[in-house]
């Protein structure tokens, strides 16, 4: 039976692979786009109206012409949000003060010392930091860090968490993956007691917060630790449903996770079609969703995770309140990593190759 295709509400914009970082998670650095062949902004024209837009690289501040993506972005969602390392920070703080409703999330895995070991350059704590503290000061609303645990730097997770906390910012998290969005499929965490348990106090600071929005980060990062135990997805991957990714070339997919010893295709390219509508009601793009119904892989990053949590809010409801009544109590929280059934392929997410 075929599956009702609506239009999507997110959509993430990959600018560039170009990065002054160089990050040992990640090799986008090693294999940077040329200028003259990445999307131009005048191509973004024909992205459909979406709630959220994500510009991500690489490192969009490398592009000159970043206001100007900015610009026809913001005619097709009123909320767009920017991760950057923080790296350049004049450009950042000039854009901010032309778009004082852009969102900026600065990636930032660690203090001082681990996240420069990290990120493979010396002074990238500072200019994040300076960045967020900067940016607050101007009054910028939507902005906060972005941490992805790797090996060893769990415990610098939780000292960021509070140090978010403490600013009024927001905190989001993600665990390394492999796919060719990183250029990267070494990545495997190898010290999974440690983090597992970093995680595990993490969510129970997270659910001692009064904002439920905080105990919806609780559930995803549960689902981290579910990913990392090798576990299949707590819920389904929707991806290509609600969102899609746009890569530097104009080639549009559903997530940022595949790889090509799974399976890698695309639904499309914007700079070939004639309307965007074409590219989303395509066969192609149903051949596309139907390989991620059955997709091998379990990852668990918010552009797909977040979508499923709203569609089957009744799971992480039941998990949110239940461990926030414990949290009150002062019980021990249940952080049962638990595959819900609701109906999916039960191949999806099983590794196998």
């Amino acid at each position: 039976m075929a599956i009702k295709i609506y239009p999507p509400t997110d959509m993430c914009i990959i600018t560039t692979y170009r990065c002054p970082m160089r990050c040992k998670m990640c090799d986008i650095w090693n294999n940077p786009t040329e200028v003259k062949k990445e999307i131009q902004p005048e191509e973004l024209e024909i992205l459909p109206h979406v709630k959220f837009v994500n510009i991500t690289g690489g490192e969009p501040f490398v592009r000159q012409d970043l206001e100007a993506i900015v610009k026809v972005l913001f005619t097709k969602s009123p909320r767009v949000v920017i991760s950057t390392s923080g790296w350049f920070e004049d450009r950042i703080i000039d854009l901010a003060k032309k778009h004082p409703h852009i969102g900026i999330r600065v990636s930032i895995e660690g203090l001082s010392q681990k996240n420069d070991e990290l990120r493979g350059k010396s002074g990238g704590f500072d200019r994040g930091l300076r960045t967020l503290l900067l940016l607050k000061e101007m009054g910028v609303k939507d902005i906060g860090f972005g941490c992805t645990v790797s090996n060893n730097n769990s415990a610098d997770m939780l000292s960021l968490y509070r140090l978010s906390k403490s600013l009024g910012m927001e905190f989001a998290t993600a665990a390394f993956h492999n796919s060719y969005y990183f250029h990267k499929y070494d990545n495997r965490i190898t010290n999974k007691d440690k983090v597992i348990a970093d995680f595990e106090e993490l969510i129970a600071m997270q659910l001692k917060e009064n904002h439920p929005k905080s105990w919806a980060r609780a559930f995803f990062n549960n689902g981290l630790i579910n990913y990392i135990e090798g576990n299949r997805r707590m819920l389904p991957c929707e991806a290509g449903l609600v969102n899609f990714f746009v890569d530097p070339y104009g080639e549009v997919y559903p997530c940022n996770g595949l790889e090509e010893r799974y399976w890698m295709e695309s639904m499309g390219n914007i700079r070939q079609a004639s309307s965007f509508k074409e590219i989303w009601e395509s066969e192609q793009a149903e051949r596309v969703r139907a390989q991620v119904r059955s997709c091998p892989k379990n990852c668990w990053m918010v552009g797909t995770a977040s979508p499923v949590m709203k569609k089957y809010i009744r799971h992480p409801l039941k998990w949110m309140l239940k461990n926030k009544v414990r949290s009150l109590l002062h019980q021990p929280l249940c952080l049962e990593r638990k595959w819900y059934d609701v109906g999916q392929d039960p191949t999806q997410g099983d590794l196998r190759l």
